[in-house]
């Protein structure tokens, strides 16, 4: 098995270049956050830091009880529903096609690069699609990415819908698994979950949530899965046996961060205020904007090949991320974090605006 070449390794010169610059380096890149994890949620892990005995699994019934708890209130999610925490969500893209033995995946023309290394993995077919389900093949594993990384958009009610008839028209071995790492961060929308609309039918439609962006815990790999209850099962007897236990004190922070939703405003409004902010330094040099009406990034084009935007962006001493990292549709944009402190933000508006 071949693996493609690390994306961000191509872009080692332009950061070089960046670095390069008198007045420091922004690093607007890879999406890393730079916000401290909330005290409290410290607090919890640190608590729990005399963990001899190997976690559960299955997560401790006090984790189990806040996630559902969490999805009832958060996602209106209805009728019965498994859950399972994860060690990140980025490792469950890679590994749930292997774990299903999924023999084809579909999954979204412009999107995350691990949906396609995933199926890669697990030596299986894949396709790529548009957001329309009513025109997907045939398959038994498909991804929704909605808000989307890279371009903040929004999948609508319809189309979260047309996914849900999809996995149920099919002959029970279609799965819709939603990626939706970023629903909390909506830009004047509020994103719904693909779980709010199934009418409390959740078979065959899985959901992945992670703290990593929301509390700021993209150390701590804490993350997890929401939906229907056999499929999970399932997951979990795997996972028995290879492992992949997300440590007791995680587990006690994860309780910690989802029993509050106070901070999780406070971050969404220091990445929307962000996001304000760049967003009206690159159009005076002519950037356009699209979508980017959720999440923490700006999508956005100047009508030129993505290299050069970053080669523009690298003699400003900023560095982003090209667009067609994310698929051949994105060859003209370029992909813009919010993962910077306030001062760097603000410098790079001192230095661009």
């Amino acid at each position: 098995m071949k693996l493609p070449d690390f994306p961000w390794d191509a872009l080692a010169p332009y950061g070089d270049k960046a670095k390069a610059h008198p007045s420091g380096f922004i690093d607007l890149s890879q999406g890393t956050p730079v916000d401290p994890t909330p005290d409290f949620i410290q607090k919890a892990f640190q608590a729990a830091s005399n963990s001899p005995s190997y976690p559960v699994t299955a997560g401790t019934p006090e984790l189990r009880e806040s996630i559902s708890n969490w999805a009832i209130n958060n996602l209106s999610a209805s009728g019965e529903f498994g859950v399972l925490p994860l060690i990140g969500s980025k490792e469950l893209v890679a590994w749930l096609p292997t774990i299903l033995e999924s023999t084809h995946v579909l999954y979204p023309e412009i999107a995350y690069p691990t949906y396609l290394v995933g199926s890669m993995i697990a030596k299986t077919k894949a396709t790529k699609v548009d957001f329309d389900a009513v025109n997907w093949p045939e398959a038994d594993l498909a991804w929704v990415n909605s808000p989307s990384n890279p371009t903040g958009r929004v999948n609508s009610d319809k189309e979260l819908i047309n996914a849900i008839e999809w996995a149920r028209s099919g002959n029970g071995n279609r799965v819709v698994v939603a990626d939706e790492c970023y629903l909390e961060f909506g830009n004047g929308i509020t994103p719904k979950s693909i779980l709010s609309l199934t009418g409390g039918n959740n078979k065959n439609i899985l959901a992945i949530h992670s703290l990593s962006k929301r509390s700021s815990m993209a150390g701590y790999r804490a993350a997890m899965m929401i939906g229907d209850k056999e499929l999970i099962a399932k997951i979990l007897e795997v996972r028995k046996h290879a492992g992949m236990m997300v440590p007791l004190p995680v587990q006690r922070a994860m309780v910690a961060a989802l029993a509050d939703n106070a901070h999780v405003a406070t971050q969404r409004d220091t990445y929307n205020a962000r996001k304000a902010k760049v967003r009206s330094a690159i159009e005076k040099h002519g950037f356009k904007v699209d979508h980017s009406e959720a999440g923490l990034y700006l999508w956005a084009t100047r009508n030129e090949p993505d290299w050069d935007s970053v080669a523009w962006f690298a003699d400003q001493g900023i560095l982003v991320t090209p667009g067609h990292f994310y698929g051949e549709q994105g060859a003209n944009h370029v992909r813009i974090a919010m993962t910077a402190t306030d001062a760097q933000i603000d410098e790079l508006v001192r230095r661009i605006g």
